[in-house]
């Protein structure tokens, strides 16, 4: 059973949750995941659709931000140029980004056989974390199939978090992390939501600070900060391309909170996506229309996305059990370092 923050009293914010507390609580929004657990192989891939239709033909208006920029993603250039997302959004170990870009690229063109024939080519979005200490990273063990897999799991509703897909490997703030994510209501013309999924591999041993003030610290002599984190945002409330990277940006104050300071060898990287303003790759309209948020409420979708964020790593962390991986590298469970407090 997945627990949550909630569960153990920890609260992000004062916005409500959606009704799954989940990134799929903006309607349309799938994800799904390939898990890879064999011997020292500890690794896999999650997919995020931001609709279940054909993307390349209904692009999603996007944006970019990194907060720091040591990591190895597909795809930003092209979405901060051009402000979309033309394919699903992929996660996974470092070394996989090219098995998984790939991946994205046969099936978006198996979708769309005039790819670099007839029209454009296509741009793959693939975000990755380091792995390495609990899988072995240079098996390159994530294949097409596997990329091709998570694609095929992704579905709406209530979805798995913790040791699964691309987070079965990942590390953070000294405990095991892996995926996690949150959402938020967003009371604005009638009720939209942002949610948030959360690929957690950051943070130095000891430097975990809860929403309660405590410190968790798994007794590991601190390391240099390494890590990384992909935050993938995505809202149903129409947002134009510079808002949303002004939404991406706030994803920062989220895990600052925690305790993160954005070390030198942390790639920390957010996406986000509005399912609001779809841009049809076949308009042949000079001029089209564009509904976006009045600037003036864009307060509301910071707060959001710097509490769901928050949350999403938190219940990355609180949704695994204690893991020991390759070479018996072991992480422990923030749950059960939360369980220890209580029975003390």
């Amino acid at each position: 059973m997945t627990r949550t923050a909630a569960d153990f009293g920890l609260t992000c914010g004062s916005l409500p949750a959606g009704a799954h507390n989940a990134i799929t609580d903006v309607p349309g929004v799938r994800v799904g995941h390939c898990t890879l657990r064999d011997g020292d192989i500890n690794t896999g891939v999650t997919a995020i659709l931001p609709h279940g239709g054909n993307l390349f033909r209904r692009k999603v208006t996007a944006a970019s931000h990194v907060i720091n920029g040591f990591g190895k993603s597909v795809g930003l250039m092209q979405v901060q140029e051009l402000g979309t997302i033309e394919t699903p959004v992929l996660l996974t170990n470092t070394l996989s980004v090219g098995a998984c870009a790939t991946a994205l690229i046969r099936d978006a063109i198996r979708q769309n056989p005039d790819i670099g024939r007839t029209t454009g080519t296509v741009n793959p979005v693939v975000g990755e974390c380091n792995d390495g200490p609990l899988s072995d990273i240079q098996a390159l063990a994530v294949s097409e199939e596997h990329a091709l897999a998570a694609l095929a799991d992704a579905r709406e509703g209530a979805i798995e978090q913790g040791n699964v897909g691309a987070g079965t490997g990942m590390s953070c703030f000294g405990f095991k992390g892996g995926i996690g994510s949150a959402s938020r209501k967003i009371a604005l013309g009638g009720g939209h939501h942002l949610g948030v999924l959360v690929l957690s591999n950051f943070g130095r041993s000891g430097d975990l600070v809860l929403p309660d003030g405590r410190r968790p610290d798994p007794r590991r002599r601190p390391e240099a900060e390494r890590g990384s984190i992909m935050i993938v945002l995505a809202t149903d409330v129409p947002l134009e391309h510079r808002q949303l990277e002004r939404v991406a940006r706030r994803a920062g104050a989220g895990i600052a909170r925690l305790g993160s300071f954005w070390g030198s060898g942390s790639g920390d990287i957010a996406i986000a996506f509005s399912t609001a303003n779809p841009v049809d790759h076949d308009e042949s309209r000079d001029l089209v229309p564009l509904l976006a948020l009045n600037e003036a409420r864009i307060d509301l979708l910071f707060r959001a996305a710097a509490d769901a964020t928050q949350e999403a790593v938190l219940n990355s962390m609180l949704s695994t059990e204690a893991f020991t991986g390759r070479a018996g590298t072991h992480r422990a469970s923030l749950a059960d370092w939360l369980d220890d407090r209580v029975k003390r």
